[in-house]
């Protein structure tokens, strides 16, 4: 799944992937669920394994693992997405109520 999001947002035009060896660093979030439809902020439709972030925090583009969510990629932003605040896509509003707001530490990959 993880793969299909990452080439789904090249072939939209997210950049291209850099070769070479890649940093990951922990960061501390608070991850909250949404379930709505559209299109993200790199031109991707929102699927699971879209995250929207700050983009002074994390660029967009960025592969991200979220523990109890799986991996995704930093593809959209929102008003109120400021800081150590991510939201994560959800199919159903249903099950985006069940993750509900959680404050978690997240991999991110550079």
């Amino acid at each position: 799944m993880f793969a299909a999001v990452l080439l789904g947002a090249l072939a939209a035009g997210g950049g291209a992937a850099e070769a070479g060896p890649s940093k990951a660093y922990r960061l501390r979030v608070d991850a909250v669920a949404y379930h709505l439809p559209g299109k993200t902020a790199l031109g991707i439709r929102v699927r699971k394994g879209v995250v929207a972030v700050d983009p002074k925090l994390i660029p967009l583009g960025t592969k991200l693992h979220v523990p109890g969510y799986g991996h995704g990629i930093a593809a959209d932003v929102g008003v109120a997405i400021k800081g150590r605040i991510i939201d994560l896509w959800f199919p159903s509003t249903q099950a985006a109520r069940r993750w509900g707001r959680r404050t978690l530490h997240i991999t991110v990959y550079r």
